[in-house]
């Protein structure tokens, strides 16, 4: 279980430095309007209207709302926890993926700080959890640990394409892994409708997935198994 909990205590720290990372709202306005302007440009802001079926029904409110806060900890740190307990030998491989991938949001989040969409309510984006759920990112400890600015890349879309690749590997019924396959549409569903996150912040954050993925899979394995080669001649 100390693998666990290592990794539990650097979701908790890393979370709490992600808070604080970058504290300045004119540069991530800006950033926030230039992703608005160039979606508007290439004629993909569709954000709005995904939001506007969201709001439509109060069971798409209330699921988008507990995948929202549920996905990042308790999804991510459950499902550490079952490939952990029953397939230990996939357990570093899943960790580590994690651990890089969120590492590199960590650099973009202080690097290109961005607003969200509901911050622009002007462009018809809405904050659906501060409108329907009695938690939300001006709550308590939510407010002092979270970083408002944090939109790009996402982290809730990343997390999940990387969650969703594992446990569907793992999982043997066709049904599991079907619903782990769907679950990173579900959670950018989710960020989107929610007015959390751009599709190009989704975007961006299975890309991040991807390359920390390859790099891992590409690189990390040769680094391990790589053997002094000795010259049975000795020259």
């Amino acid at each position: 279980m100390l693998q666990v909990a290592f990794w539990l205590g650097f979701y908790a720290v890393y979370q709490l430095v992600r808070g604080v990372a970058d504290r300045d709202p004119l540069t991530a306005f800006w950033n926030g309007w230039v992703l608005i302007d160039l979606e508007r440009r290439i004629g993909t802001l569709f954000e709005p209207a995904v939001q506007g079926v969201v709001d439509s029904s109060m069971l798409l409110v209330h699921a988008t709302t507990y995948t929202y806060w549920l996905s990042q900890f308790a999804v991510v740190g459950l499902s550490l926890l079952w490939v952990y307990l029953r397939h230990h030998d996939r357990f570093a491989g899943f960790r580590n993926w994690l651990i890089v991938a969120n590492l590199v949001g960590l650099v973009c989040y202080v690097l290109v700080p961005t607003a969200p969409p509901r911050m622009f309510p002007e462009w018809g984006f809405a904050d659906t959890l501060a409108e329907h759920s009695s938690v939300h990112h001006e709550s308590g400890l939510i407010a002092f640990a979270a970083n408002p600015y944090a939109a790009m890349p996402s982290l809730h879309a990343m997390d999940a394409l990387i969650v969703g690749i594992v446990m569907a590997g793992i999982c043997r019924s066709w049904w599991l892994r079907t619903i782990w396959l769907l679950w990173p549409a579900w959670v950018s569903f989710t960020v989107i409708g929610t007015g959390n996150h751009y599709w190009l912040d989704v975007a961006a954050g299975f890309a991040i997935a991807a390359v920390t993925g390859f790099a891992l899979y590409r690189w990390l394995p040769a680094l391990r198994c790589r053997r002094v080669r000795v010259n049975p001649s000795g020259a």
